[in-house]
């Protein structure tokens, strides 16, 4: 091995060595992805952020340079093997390998963009319909329990009302106000 390898080329040396090492570490990050073990991302901060912005495309991370630099050798390796000059072996290795960093980092954009927080804002409930489940007193004399879908949710929320009376367990309600400590503040769905 050792024979065929001093044979090649300082040229056809790099391209092997940066493809053989690139594999390695390559595999290494794939069987760890895979059980569960965290990889740490290179310009990736971790910040807790009171918005739901999502991770953002990072295109400079670990696993895209691991991808990048393994796509870059085996490419150059295969345009080398065709007998394609230095020049071309060189642009379509580069080629090959943003492009992989690239469909990589779009990737796990798109991905994050399917996880959700979870987190009920409140406000998201302001004109929804839902039902009374639990009555609720005349001219906030008394908190019930009302079932309004927020957020693709199905959610049971304390409920007052400024009608002139009860609303019972049935009817169909409309949010109208979100106060700052969360009860809703509801009235009778108009037909």
């Amino acid at each position: 091995m050792m024979e065929w390898f001093s044979n090649l080329t300082t040229f056809e040396q790099f391209y092997w060595a940066v493809a053989g090492i690139s594999s390695v570490v390559f595999v290494f990050v794939l069987i760890s992805t895979f059980i569960g073990a965290e990889t740490d991302d290179i310009g990736d901060i971790d910040a807790e952020v009171d918005a739901d912005v999502g991770a953002g495309f990072q295109f400079f991370t670990f696993k895209n340079t691991v991808a990048f630099f393994t796509i870059f050798g085996w490419s150059g390796i295969a345009s080398m093997g065709d007998g394609s000059s230095k020049t071309t072996v060189v642009i379509i290795s580069l080629i090959c390998g943003l492009a992989m960093m690239t469909l990589m980092a779009s990737m796990f954009y798109y991905i994050s963009k399917l996880t959700s927080s979870g987190t009920l804002k409140m406000k998201n409930a302001l004109h929804s319909i839902g039902e009374v489940y639990l009555t609720i007193g005349a001219n906030r004399s008394n908190i019930g329990k009302v079932q309004v879908k927020v957020q693709n949710s199905l959610r049971e929320l304390e409920a007052l009302t400024d009608h002139d009376n009860d609303l019972t367990q049935g009817m169909v309600i409309k949010v109208v106000e979100v106060t700052s400590n969360g009860i809703l503040i509801v009235e009778p769905q108009k037909k």
